[in-house]
């Protein structure tokens, strides 16, 4: 056997030790924001990454409600939902969601980022969003992160 050989390493999930980080959201664009914390939540940024093994770190969003849009965002974006009864689908505005939940604009949009699957719902529940600035994770001492 050749002494140079490339070997890949596989990664269970017992041997995954997750990180906290902290992202700010104030004044950031929505989009590109949810697409750096898509990232961190599959651990992607890891050189160990494993598409189906969850290799990602936590990550708690603050100031959710000073995330901004481009365009005619505002007014064109809906969220819809259905309850899986008959006349059961509902519309809700951009501008109603923000006024009554704005982190849930931030949580929907990193979801959609996410792989469609088990393993993509594991991913989301690392994810903490607050509309304040303040959170109950300090104790994790979440790093900083820059967006």
């Amino acid at each position: 056997m050749h002494a140079n050989k490339l070997k890949t390493s596989v990664v269970r999930s017992e041997d995954v030790i997750p990180s906290w980080y902290s992202v700010d959201a104030s004044g950031k664009v929505l989009g590109r924001l949810a697409t750096k914390i898509a990232v961190i939540l599959m651990g992607k940024h890891k050189p160990t990454y494993t598409p189906n093994v969850d290799t990602g770190d936590f990550v708690v969003v603050t100031n959710a409600h000073l995330f901004r849009l481009t365009g005619r965002k505002t007014e064109t974006m809906i969220y819809p939902r259905y309850s899986h009864y008959p006349g059961g689908y509902r519309e809700v505005s951009y501008k109603q969601m923000f006024k009554e939940h704005p982190e849930r604009i931030v949580h929907s949009a990193v979801r959609r980022m996410l792989p469609k699957s088990a393993l993509g719902r594991h991913m989301l529940n690392k994810l903490k969003v607050y509309a304040k600035a303040d959170h109950p994770h300090s104790a994790q001492s979440p790093q900083p992160l820059d967006v």
